[in-house]
């Protein structure tokens, strides 16, 4: 049974990820409109620490940017890290008081973090499958989800990714 078109736009839309679960929930407030089975990092347990580690990060993002021109077909970018991130950062010494704090304006601003840190960045929901855990942190859906993904949400909406 195909599922019936979203009725667009969403009043409130929202995303949480469950890394358990591989489960991309959307969102219109509280009402859960669908849910994608996603991939996610190549080691998906414990919560991103830094670039290149493969795991797919924890915590509350939003949307802060909308890329067309994915290499993954469509991608929506999240604002990782995020402050939790950066005080852990700072904390471990893998970022500097300065990165940590352009970090803390970009939040505060709801902009895109800056993603050339040792923390690392550039984490997106994209296409091109979700039939194993392959990405190097990012969220990974079928193209034909993407499409609707990236159709119902804007710039700003909440991504929620826990354990």
């Amino acid at each position: 049974m195909t599922e019936q078109p979203l009725k667009l736009p969403l009043a409130n839309p929202r995303m949480e990820v469950s890394k358990g679960k591989r489960e991309l929930g959307l969102y219109d407030g509280t009402r859960l409109l669908r849910t994608y089975h996603v991939g996610l990092g190549f080691s998906p347990v414990e919560d991103k620490v830094r670039e290149g580690d493969g795991r797919t990060p924890e915590g509350e993002y939003y949307v802060c940017v909308k890329n067309a021109n994915s290499k993954f077909y469509l991608s929506l970018g999240i604002s990782y890290p995020n402050i939790e991130d950066a005080n852990r950062g700072l904390h471990d010494e893998l970022i500097t008081k300065r990165q940590h704090d352009q970090i803390a304006d970009a939040i505060a601003a709801g902009k895109r973090p800056p993603w050339d840190t040792k923390l690392g960045g550039e984490i997106f929901i994209h296409g091109n499958g979700s039939s194993n855990d392959w990405t190097w942190g990012c969220v990974a859906v079928e193209d034909a989800e993407i499409k609707e993904l990236f159709d119902a949400v804007p710039m700003g909406t909440r991504v929620r990714i826990v354990h």
